[in-house]
């Protein structure tokens, strides 16, 4: 395999868990890989296991937490100076936190996280991966049918709840992907959204949403549990299979589409998401 033909491809939240496992399986596939994680200990610890475990020696780690907007730009600039295409994102980073907190930019974290981060650093590579095309964007979501408060986004008004909020900032990424996919239509960039299912996830970490939950029930039902390698395959299905070269503008589970909560199938609340966002992000330049 010659430079001109391998995919050079970039995974979020890739130092451990359901990021790790799918960019595990890109680089074995011969993909140059990029990392981003907030870590640089653990991530660059992932990185070289990564590359001893696969023998492919060209992966690279970037450093961002994504609940700040100042880290996600710096990123993006070191990603487009060092990776001249790049034909697949992976939008998979992720948590949920069990006190209302909030970013630097005063933005309550999970949506800064979950939602403003991925939007944010998709759309400062978006031109590079235009010019890489036919190339792909691969959020990945969750199933948790909800409405988006956008009377409250930053929760100052209700009373906090870490699932709700998680939920709520996650469902970002399905009204993200219907506007964008209608944004690049005839662009040869493709835009989708996977549920990869439940599976063991360090989600907030041992304190947080699932770290609380695999706590309680590892001992009865750890042996059920798919693990992150299992639900990594449903995340690759829509990175590489040929089967949907060209398909955009989808929620799909195993191999399925699935029904998007109500709120997400409205193009006006897509596009009201969008905009919101775009004010909360700043401007690109």
């Amino acid at each position: 395999m010659t430079d001109a033909d391998r995919r050079t491809v970039l995974v979020t939240g890739a130092n451990s868990g359901l990021g790790k496992a799918v960019a595990l399986a890109l680089a074995r596939d011969g993909a140059r890989l990029g990392m981003l994680a907030r870590d640089r200990r653990r991530g660059e610890a992932a990185r070289e296991e990564i590359a001893a475990a696969t023998g492919n020696p060209d992966v690279h780690l970037f450093l961002a937490d994504l609940g700040s907007q100042d880290e996600v730009r710096r990123a993006a600039a070191a990603i487009i100076a060092r990776f001249d295409r790049l034909h697949l994102l992976v939008n998979n980073a992720g948590t949920a936190y069990p006190t209302r907190r909030t970013s630097p930019e005063g933005i309550e974290r999970s949506l800064a996280v979950n939602h403003l981060g991925p939007f944010l650093l998709t759309r400062l590579l978006l031109d590079r991966i235009k010019a890489s095309a036919p190339a792909r964007i691969v959020n990945v979501g969750t199933r948790i049918d909800t409405a988006i408060d956008f009377d409250d986004l930053h929760w100052t008004r209700r009373r906090y709840r870490m699932m709700q909020a998680y939920g709520q900032s996650k469902l970002g990424n399905l009204h993200f992907t219907f506007e964008l996919a209608r944004r690049l239509d005839g662009t040869g960039v493709t835009v989708n959204c996977v549920f990869p299912g439940v599976f063991r996830s360090n989600l907030g970490g041992t304190d947080g949403a699932q770290g609380i939950f695999w706590k309680s029930v590892d001992a009865l039902l750890g042996w059920a549990i798919p693990t992150p390698e299992r639900a990594a395959e449903r995340v690759l299905y829509l990175a590489r299979s040929p089967q949907l070269e060209g398909v955009t503008g989808q929620y799909l589970g195993d191999r399925r589409p699935l029904r998007a909560p109500a709120q997400t199938r409205d193009p006006e609340a897509n596009r009201r998401l969008w905009d919101i966002s775009e004010r909360l992000a700043g401007p690109l330049a």
